[in-house]
């Protein structure tokens, strides 16, 4: 089997990043179809924000909360898809074992408003860093260009073609005719049918208590910071 990790940003791409990633799922798709007498299964993955890697928000909060603020929102309208890094790699692992040819998994993800990520953050790890939470200020610098407001995890166009399941959906690949030999079912299919694209401003924000409960559960807070104090970031 494999698996190409892809990114949100394929969806409706509004830069290079976001272009690169659908090419890289088409290629994938491609590679499936012209290796269809051997053994080999390609398919993709496509992430929400993974909390804590390279480039997300959460690390640059931690950095502005230890200076004391201020904390930089670009908007609060904005909504992202989140998970964490064992809720990826368990992705990963699953759609390994049910991938059959072509198709695209996307998890199901809870969903925040960036600005209630920022101000749960500065509740837990204001004290942490000798703050008072009420003394960190906020500023909103607007988004950057080509920025989305909302994530797009499934399009308007995939969602015809997707099936879903408990924790994930399925898009299944455009050209179906040509994989008449496979089916595309799954063990604990819910529906054959997806009614919305699947994006965060569709979705419903978790609140600061569940948010605060969600990185209670996950200590990834704690991690992420421990480890930006071992670095001296």
């Amino acid at each position: 089997h494999v698996l190409f990790t892809s990114s949100d940003k394929a969806v409706n791409p509004t830069n290079v990043m976001g272009t690169s990633k659908l090419m890289g799922e088409r290629l994938i798709s491609a590679a499936n179809i012209l290796g269809r007498d051997g053994r080999t299964v390609f398919a993709s993955t496509r992430f929400g924000n993974v909390i804590g890697s390279r480039g997300s928000v959460v690390p640059l909060f931690i950095k502005q909360i230890r200076a004391g603020g201020p904390v930089t929102i670009t908007d609060d309208r904005m909504t992202r898809f989140i998970m964490t890094v064992e809720e990826a790699a368990r992705l990963v692992l699953e759609s390994l074992s049910l991938a059959k040819g072509g198709e695209v998994f996307v998890t199901k993800m809870p969903v925040v408003r960036i600005r209630d990520l920022a101000d749960v953050m500065v509740n837990i790890l204001g004290p942490r860093f000798g703050y008072d939470p009420s003394s960190i200020g906020f500023e909103t610098i607007g988004a950057k260009p080509g920025e989305k407001l909302y994530e797009e995890l499934i399009s308007d166009e995939e969602r015809t073609r997707s099936v879903e399941l408990e924790s994930m959906f399925v898009v299944t690949p455009a050209f179906r005719s040509i994989y008449t030999d496979i089916e595309y079912n799954y063990p604990g299919m819910l529906s054959e049918v997806v009614d919305m694209s699947y994006v965060s401003s569709n979705e419903a924000c978790m609140d600061n208590k569940a948010l605060e409960k969600y990185f209670s559960t996950n200590r990834v807070l704690e991690s992420i910071a421990g480890a930006m104090d071992e670095e001296g970031s």
